[in-house]
């Protein structure tokens, strides 16, 4: 049991201690949480304006008169779903690679590119996500809009996607924590983040168990406190519904 113990220690040390190769780790840890933040901020901005746009078209363009503001809804809307089918048809690190060596190939900035190719990403998920929420509020709450006299912005911005947004947080949530597990490819790009850190003092130390292993516990306790600050979230709407 001592051996064991001690061989344990040595290759703690090895690992973590010597030549300070900890600092990959928390290093390649604010990589990840920076591009994670930034890129679910992209995500929820992208993926609100095509929810509001397609719900809009879902709802209103069988109604609508024929004109100019029909005709640019429609554009917008087949816009849109061509966005979806190509970015929800495609492998997240193909986008980051076309993103990366493509695109952006004369950049030096890999995290903005990172944080783009995965923002991008995500929007086309949080997207269908929250036209699902919008979808799932009643008529009658945009005749309440309107009486209130409320035009379909208005009605849009105070009634309808706060309701949206409670209903669909358990989905954002989720989304939010993919996307942060997503992240571990950005390596591919030489980016280093988390992922890396850990595959880096692999190839220093030729010992994959203990740096792999501390990856993913440092996920782990990641997903376990995203998922508690999700549930309390719940909690609060469910009470302020009361």
């Amino acid at each position: 049991m001592s051996d064991w113990f001690s061989d344990i220690k040595s290759k703690f040390i090895l690992n973590f201690v010597s030549e300070n190769r900890w600092k990959y780790l928390t290093d390649g840890l604010k990589v990840t949480l920076i591009v994670t933040f930034f890129a679910v901020l992209l995500g929820i901005v992208i993926g609100a304006l095509i929810a509001i746009v397609r719900s809009t078209y879902d709802k209103n363009y069988s109604v609508m008169r024929k004109g100019f503001k029909k005709t640019l809804l429609a554009v917008f809307n087949f816009l849109c779903k061509v966005y979806l089918t190509v970015i929800r048809g495609t492998p997240v690190i193909v986008q980051l690679m076309i993103m990366y060596y493509v695109i952006f190939a004369t950049s030096n900035n890999k995290i903005l590119v990172a944080v783009l190719a995965f923002g991008i990403n995500s929007g086309a998920y949080v997207a269908e996500i929250i036209r699902s929420g919008i979808m799932s509020i009643d008529k009658g709450q945009f005749e309440a809009g309107r009486s209130l006299g409320f035009n379909y912005a208005q009605t849009m911005r105070y009634i309808i996607i706060p309701q949206a947004f409670k209903n669909v947080l358990p989905a954002l949530g989720n989304e939010f924590i993919v996307l942060l597990k997503e992240t571990s490819v950005s390596g591919y790009v030489a980016l280093e983040d988390l992922t890396k850190g850990g595959d880096i003092i692999r190839g220093r130390t030729y010992s994959a168990f203990m740096p792999l292993l501390a990856v993913a516990a440092i996920y782990l306790v990641i997903v376990m406190i995203i998922s508690k600050i999700i549930t309390i979230g719940e909690k609060r709407l469910r009470q302020s519904e009361r």
